[in-house]
């Protein structure tokens, strides 16, 4: 009986090691819901279909009992296309739509039943307006902000400062070395404590590769864990249709560097050079 017990207790404990890693915190990826309604209420059965256009990957659903939709693991991005129809009335489309990391966004469809003369086919829709779900202070910076912001060394840190919690990597006055850093849902943080520079002690991965970062400040989520104060979720670009890339260069030499301190002049500076392509 004792040895049966002991078998119980193993297996037991090696399925909750594995809901534990299962349920290990990531944000990799957007959502989106809403509802489908007429002047009468809840259209029940409505196709709701949302496409990401540069990539063509669409993402199909149909409201329920309440007239209400959603989608969970999109790409995160845009612009997305989403179309509503149903037997009756005229389909809804909505252009332009960008979903941001680890955030829901709100769209509310109002279907108007058509209207046939002898001449033409009327539809009537209305376009909401854009909202989203928020789970506490977070600040997305999405590419297009990316490739505008000035930067000295092509670090996070950069584009973390965004945030007006952010000193640094240090957030809400948080020792940088607590922030719990992700990119596309894996660790890059400091666990030994050894060096404040994140991620992975320094920048393993180019600038030029991540697609958005989110910065959150002791998010309600149950999706983030494992940190005090503050966090960063980077994500990476994915593949589109559309053939392209980018490159950037650094040029240094003895002219930035000055040879005079007030009236003292150390003489003519010696000749170097740096350049760096990537």
């Amino acid at each position: 009986m004792s040895i049966m017990v002991k078998k119980f207790r193993f297996l037991v404990a090696t399925l909750m090691l594995i809901i534990a890693t299962a349920l290990q915190a990531q944000v990799t990826t957007s959502s989106m819901s809403g509802s489908v309604t007429d002047n009468e209420g809840a259209v029940i059965g409505a196709t709701v279909v949302a496409t990401h256009v540069p990539s063509g990957t669409t993402y199909g659903t149909v409201t329920n009992i309440d007239g209400r939709y959603n989608f969970n693991g999109m790409r995160v991005g845009g612009p997305y296309t989403v179309e509503v129809t149903y037997i009756g009335y005229g389909k809804n489309t909505t252009e332009g739509i960008t979903l941001q990391l680890g955030e829901t966004y709100s769209h509310n469809v109002v279907l108007t039943e058509e209207a046939f003369t002898l001449d033409e086919l009327v539809v009537s829709t209305r376009k909401t307006k854009f909202t989203t779900e928020k789970t506490g202070a977070s600040t997305n910076v999405n590419n297009t902000q990316i490739l505008r912001m000035p930067t000295i060394n092509r670090s996070i840190q950069d584009i973390a400062r965004l945030s007006p919690y952010a000193n640094g990597m240090s957030f809400s006055g948080g020792d940088g070395r607590s922030t719990n850093f992700t990119i596309d849902g894996a660790n890059f943080n400091n666990n030994f404590g050894l060096s404040t520079s994140l991620p992975g002690g320094g920048n393993p991965i180019s600038l030029d590769a991540i697609e958005e970062v989110q910065v959150v400040i002791a998010p309600f989520d149950v999706r983030q864990t494992n940190f005090i104060g503050g966090g960063v979720n980077a994500i990476t670009k994915s593949g589109t249709n559309i053939f392209k890339g980018s490159a950037y260069t650094y040029f240094n030499n003895q002219n930035m560097r000055g040879n005079k301190i007030g009236d003292v002049d150390f003489g003519d500076r010696n000749k170097e050079s740096r350049t760096i392509y990537s």
